[in-house]
């Protein structure tokens, strides 16, 4: 009875760290995609073209590479207590967002926004690492739930631009703001759970013993495939939206009112917060390898749907992006969580950030790619090449799944 007693406690401290790790994750986050919303306002204010306005969230992406890499090759998610690395790196992302406001001129600005990615490192795989501290079983619920909250976080600018064409000021001290609120959560609120990873001094070679792991470099491959799609149709889908609803005007046929296609690109990314708690249950009750699976399966096929519906009606154009927003991020989660399980406990911080590192890396490329080929030949066929990622991802799952 007293084992069930603690066991009891133990699940709703779980419970209340989870609570706490999300909210900090969703307000943490939401400096990432700060410029996305006002990005007609910068680009009027500096002249940019569209290949350079996609250096806004392509700079993001490299920081947050470069920050990883620091992370990993430092051990810096093994030494630190990782409550401490998550409110530093979150205080410093959101006054790296705020210098956005100081920039005279389109490279201040992007370097402002490589500066907010690199802090948000320190952010986003600690978060997971720590979730993990507090679940055994139910991990891939937890960490589901965990990415859910930071997926809506990053939809929030979105949210904040269609409430009457918010300022670029607006946007940014609102984000800033919160970034602020989440470093203060977790450094007063939050402590570990009773499964917190080993600890070990500082080496050199952890992050190469990581990438000698068969297992490690599958479950990465999978999540390689994931990510050739997601950050590009985060990116890009309310330009999607904006150039189908264009061709409906030329062709005199009705379009969405004022602040509609910005709440649809919000509810588009957002809706991926349903759909990795979704991912979670479904993880748990079935495997990780399964459940990505389906997931990049259902969001591949989106993919290949996009020209077809270009210019239809919004009535199915919308349905499309919130089912794509659902399953495109429903399976990010339990890449990591497959890593948790994968890797030495005392490597589990480092194998983390390698692999976020991997993915945000390759990020870039389709973030740049999908406007070049907007630009060659309209919007209409820009998405169907982020097909490839599932496909990749999914032949990467099933040999692990035979392993």
């Amino acid at each position: 009875q007293k084992a069930r007693i603690a066991e009891g406690q133990d699940l709703n401290r779980g419970r209340r760290a989870l609570a706490i790790l999300s909210l900090a994750e969703l307000l943490g986050m939401s400096v990432w995609f700060a410029a996305s919303p006002v990005m007609d306002q910068l680009r009027a204010t500096w002249g940019l073209s569209v290949v350079q306005s996609g250096w806004f969230t392509t700079a993001v992406q490299l920081g947050f590479v470069a920050g990883t890499l620091v992370v990993a090759l430092l051990n810096l998610a093994d030494v630190i207590p990782s409550k401490w690395l998550f409110a530093g790196s979150a205080l410093s992302a959101g006054l790296a967002n705020a210098s956005l406001l100081l920039a005279g001129g389109f490279m201040a600005a992007v370097a402002a926004r490589f500066a907010t990615g690199f802090f948000l490192a320190g952010v986003y795989p600690p978060g997971m690492k720590m979730a993990a501290t507090w679940f055994r079983s139910g991990r891939g619920l937890a960490i589901g739930t965990l990415v859910g909250a930071l997926t809506i976080g990053k939809a929030t600018p979105y949210l904040i631009g269609a409430l009457g064409g918010a300022s670029v000021r607006a946007v940014v001290l609102t984000t800033t703001a919160a970034a602020c609120v989440a470093a203060a959560l977790v450094g007063l609120c939050y402590r570990d759970g009773p499964h917190a990873f080993e600890r070990r001094p500082f080496s050199w070679s952890l992050a190469g013993q990581v990438l000698k792991t068969r297992r490690w470099r599958l479950a990465t491959g999978g999540y390689l495939g994931h990510m050739w799609e997601l950050y590009a149709f985060w990116a890009w889908v309310a330009t999607y939206l904006t150039a189908s609803a264009a061709t409906r005007t030329s062709g005199g046929l009705p379009v969405p009112g004022f602040g509609a296609l910005e709440a649809m690109a919000f509810g588009a990314i957002a809706v991926g917060g349903l759909g990795c708690v979704w991912g979670g249950r479904s993880a748990d009750r079935t495997s990780y390898e399964s459940l990505t699976v389906r997931a990049l399966s259902a969001s591949g096929v989106c993919c290949l749907l996009t020209p077809a519906l270009f210019g239809a009606s919004f009535w199915l154009v919308f349905p499309l992006v919130l089912v794509w927003g659902f399953f495109v991020v429903a399976d990010s989660a339990q890449f990591s969580a497959l890593v948790t399980e994968v890797v030495s406990p005392h490597a589990v911080g480092t194998a983390l950030t390698l692999q976020t590192s991997a993915g945000f890396l390759l990020t870039m490329v389709t973030i740049q790619l999908v406007p070049e080929i907007a630009g060659g030949t309209g919007w209409r066929w820009a998405f169907p090449i982020l097909a490839l990622g599932p496909a990749f991802g999914i032949g990467s799952i099933r040999r692990l799944q035979r392993l």
